[in-house]
């Protein structure tokens, strides 16, 4: 790396702590202000830098918006899959990641149960809105009225006695998400399968995907399922702190 660059990466580093001035800035990198003054003013030209009235230096413009398409090109597959595969070892159940889009709820990775008794799905496949425990963490973390607009042309096929049947009813179960932090499918898609899920969060705090855990009820009880929450909740803020969620 050139001197000279390696010098603006500094500057930007120190502006990512705050204001400073161009004293200040000469004074920690430990080099002349004039050297300083020329770098300023070529970061300032491509809005990496701004100067305001009082001379202060602060990031530019164009940083934020290489760090929104930074976060935009992130692959959530490829933080998640090592945490998924933690999960999936530790259980021994299926694991799932699923994603929001198009409308739809996608699952966008499996890592199969070591049992012979299994839930039946597929990578790409989308999921009923309104019967699986990722599908309510996804519509859980859109804005209010985008929750009102899923839920209003939602078939509500009646796949089980426990399948949501209405709007009302789903934006209902979609505040209760929203304010404990996870989701449950009680045998709602499939009469003998308990699903939980929890949602991964991306730096902003948008809900970007979320993780599930899906076990028959030949395998472990309702209650038994739920005893796993603590460990598929902290795989979830893993793979968030993964994606730059501090929160």
């Amino acid at each position: 790396m050139s001197q000279s660059v390696g010098r603006a990466l500094r500057i930007l580093i120190e502006l990512g702590e705050g204001p400073r001035s161009l004293d200040q800035l000469a004074a920690e990198l430990g080099v002349h202000k004039t050297t300083v003054l020329r770098l300023l003013r070529t970061l300032e030209d491509d809005a990496f830098v701004h100067r305001d009235a009082n001379h202060r230096f602060h990031l530019g413009a164009r940083l934020f918006a290489l760090s929104h398409a930074a976060l935009e090109q992130r692959e959530i597959l490829g933080y998640a899959a090592p945490h998924l595969a933690r999960l999936n070892q530790a259980t021994g159940q299926t694991v799932h990641l699923g994603v929001y889009e198009g409308g739809e709820a996608v699952y966008l990775d499996k890592h199969e149960s070591r049992h012979s008794i299994r839930m039946y799905s597929r990578v790409g496949l989308p999921m009923p809105l309104h019967a699986t425990a990722i599908a309510k963490v996804l519509l859980a973390g859109l804005p209010p009225a985008e929750r009102r607009a899923v839920a209003d042309r939602i078939a509500y096929t009646r796949y089980t006695p426990n399948t949501i049947g209405s709007a009302d009813e789903l934006l209902a179960e979609l505040d209760r998400v929203a304010d404990r932090g996870h989701a449950l499918d009680d045998a709602e898609h499939e009469t003998f399968m308990t699903c939980i899920a929890a949602p991964i969060r991306e730096a902003s705090g948008r809900v970007a995907a979320a993780v599930s855990l899906s076990v028959p009820d030949v395998v472990l009880s309702r209650e038994q399922v739920l005893e796993l929450l603590p460990r598929l909740v902290e795989t979830a803020r893993a793979v968030s702190r993964d994606c730059g969620h501090t929160g």
